[in-house]
């Protein structure tokens, strides 16, 4: 994990959302060369998507309707990359205790951002 003391890095959405991206780039690396523009692409860029948008929500809490914008992108980010999750599992990319503990983890930053929506305030 990148050490910083900026803003975002220190809330926990954005650390699980990070840690989640990087752990699905390793997995990932073991599928089929032939999903490298499909399936290996877009599980990558939605999940790495997550914690890019609850940084840029982080410098728009001044404003809580954009701070719940950007925070509502970041959480349909992560619904995409449960959705990737379940393709993968379907493939036989993933076994299915691997595909539990993404989901597990995912499913924890959802409430994580659904927390941060339903506070804004809390993070003036």
């Amino acid at each position: 994990m990148i050490n910083s003391k900026s803003g975002f890095r220190e809330l926990q959405a954005y650390q699980k959302s990070f840690s989640l991206a990087m752990e699905i780039y390793d997995l990932t690396k073991s599928f089929p060369s032939e999903e490298k523009f499909s399936l290996i692409d877009q599980i990558r860029r939605s999940s790495r998507s997550v914690c890019a948008n609850i940084g840029e929500a982080y410098r728009k809490r001044k404003y809580p309707k954009h701070f719940i914008s950007k925070l509502s992108d970041s959480d349909a980010e992560n619904t995409e990359t449960q959705i990737w999750l379940d393709f993968a599992l379907s493939l036989g990319f993933i076994s299915k205790e691997k595909y539990t503990d993404l989901l597990t983890k995912s499913e924890e930053i959802g409430k994580l951002l659904n927390f941060m929506m339903n506070n804004p305030e809390k993070f003036k």
